[in-house]
């Protein structure tokens, strides 16, 4: 048996951190919009005739092989922790082979990591037979990533990898809710750019020294996500209407608060990237997921892409050739080669 998995990663725009919880059960009416881009995480599966698993990452060019599953089990350390973990939690009977891939730069902030946990328990769902639903497979991939970065993970990272689009995800008492938002995609790629900065960050950190301090009582914190918490809602509202100039004045506004919650949110390079572009044609712009780098999403003028872009890549970042990813997670089941057919 052979199957292929693909996920998208995500840019969010509102209400990030937000999303992990407690935290939103401290703000009324908790949002997160983001929406998914053509950048893919993928898996492929392939059974063996024997009882080993290779383990492999394609684009870190790392592999492992375990003799069972059961060594894979009781091993304390792993070369591919992801994917180690996922298969702990599968355990799928036999011999396996498994490979990943993202498309996405390390530590970009655009959710790499997320995506490719969703392609990869789709692709092991399929592969067991579990028969978990999609909202299902959202809750394990969330608990598995803890597990593997030991600190608390948002629930916002895996909806555009599950669904495609333009989201809003409501964050209430009763549970999680992910709205598609009617918003047109080639007006949205006409409207951004996406550029990575080259600087890895660990969000897994900066989140978790913020959630600490929200907790922890921290008034200016807490006062500074009720801002946010509101400002995603009117985002919503405003990508519902297609005003992309209200949409680009909470952008802005969004950044402005979302600074204060942390030190090195921002950096040196960041900063100039959102001057020069400006005066290129840019109205608005902020980091992508936890910040210290990785990526930047610029809302622009119609029209203005090309001269934004020139802007970023003369301060020496590179601008991602991204687009709105309009479907997520995709399963496929191959059939089995011909005997003696090349590969």
């Amino acid at each position: 048996m052979r199957i292929t998995a693909e996920a998208p990663c995500r840019v969010d725009l509102a209400g990030g951190t937000l999303d992990i919880w407690p935290l939103y059960l401290f703000h009324d009416s908790g949002v997160t919009v983001n929406f998914a881009v053509n950048i893919y995480t993928g898996c492929t599966l392939e059974s063996r005739p024997d009882a080993k698993v290779i383990v492999r990452s394609r684009d870190l060019n790392l592999e492992h092989a375990y003799d069972s599953i059961d060594e894979l089990c009781a091993a304390k350390t792993h070369k591919l922790p992801l994917v180690a973990h996922i298969l702990r939690f599968f355990r799928p009977a036999g011999g396996l082979d498994i490979e990943t891939y993202s498309e996405s730069p390390a530590g970009a902030g655009i959710s790499g990591s997320s995506a490719m946990i969703i392609a990869t328990t789709s692709a092991l769902n399929k592969y067991c037979g579990t028969g978990y639903s999609i909202e299902k497979l959202r809750e394990i991939s969330q608990n598995i990533e803890a597990q593997i970065i030991r600190v608390s993970t948002g629930c916002q990272d895996y909806y555009p990898a599950m669904y495609g689009g333009v989201n809003a995800i409501e964050l209430r008492v009763d549970g999680l809710e992910r709205h598609a938002l009617p918003v047109d995609h080639d007006e949205l790629n006409q409207r951004f750019v996406l550029a990575y900065t080259g600087e890895p960050r660990n969000s897994g950190i900066n989140n978790w020294e913020v959630t600490k301090a929200h907790i922890g009582g921290d008034k200016k914190v807490h006062k500074n996500f009720s801002t946010i918490a509101a400002i995603a809602n009117r985002m919503r509202t405003s990508l519902e209407q297609a005003d992309w100039d209200q949409t680009a004045s909470l952008l802005r506004e969004e950044w402005t608060n979302r600074k204060r919650n942390a030190p090195g949110i921002t950096t040196p390079l960041i900063d100039r990237l959102i001057a020069v572009t400006r005066r290129a044609g840019a109205q608005a712009a902020k980091v992508c997921g936890a910040g210290g780098g990785g990526c930047v999403l610029f809302l622009v003028k119609p029209g203005s892409k090309d001269s934004v872009t020139r802007a970023i890549e003369s301060e020496g970042a590179r601008v991602l050739p991204a687009k709105v990813s309009k479907h997520g997670v995709r399963v496929k089941t191959h059939k089995p080669l011909a005997q003696g057919a090349g590969r």
